[in-house]
């Protein structure tokens, strides 16, 4: 019995000794009192890429994808009569072209539509041009003009 009293003791002994005044005072006046700040707005999403346009047209008309998408923004960005063109993705379908800004894409829609047939939604450029892409259809060509539009209306 003396042994239980003894062990009791040195443990109470080590739990005081291990919780022990460190000499600093731990009153509720010297610790730091939690503020709460107004959460912030909601970080804009991000804007949508024309690679990531086409992989959302291809999911919106119910295919895999468009049709052999290549990254072609060598040929965009590349020349210094493109300005404005961040990105440029060609698919048997359609080429969807990435400006900088809505007015810099309106003024491509309007100089190249001479060279067929060009629309223009917000940042974007679809381009019916290449030999694959005329035999797009007309719905079809509305089809991907209407779902890029959704995918991007939270853009404005």
């Amino acid at each position: 019995m003396n042994i239980r009293i003894t062990a009791a003791a040195f443990c109470a002994a080590a739990f005081l000794s291990l919780t022990a005044c460190t000499g600093t005072d731990t009153s509720s006046a010297d610790k730091p009192k939690a503020t709460h700040t107004a959460s912030k707005a909601p970080a804009k999403p991000a804007k949508l890429t024309a690679k990531q346009a086409a992989a959302k047209l291809a999911d919106a008309t119910g295919v895999t994808d468009l049709g052999n998408p290549q990254d072609n923004t060598g040929f965009c960005a590349d020349d210094k009569s493109n300005k404005g063109c961040k990105q440029l993705i060609t698919t048997d379908t359609v080429s969807i072209y990435e400006f900088a800004t809505p007015a810099v894409s309106e003024h491509w829609a309007k100089t190249m539509k001479p060279s067929g047939d060009w629309r223009q939604v917000g940042r974007f450029g679809l381009a019916f041009t290449a030999r694959d892409q005329k035999l797009t259809s007309d719905e079809r060509r509305a089809e991907l003009v209407t779902a890029l539009k959704k995918a991007t209306a939270n853009e404005a």
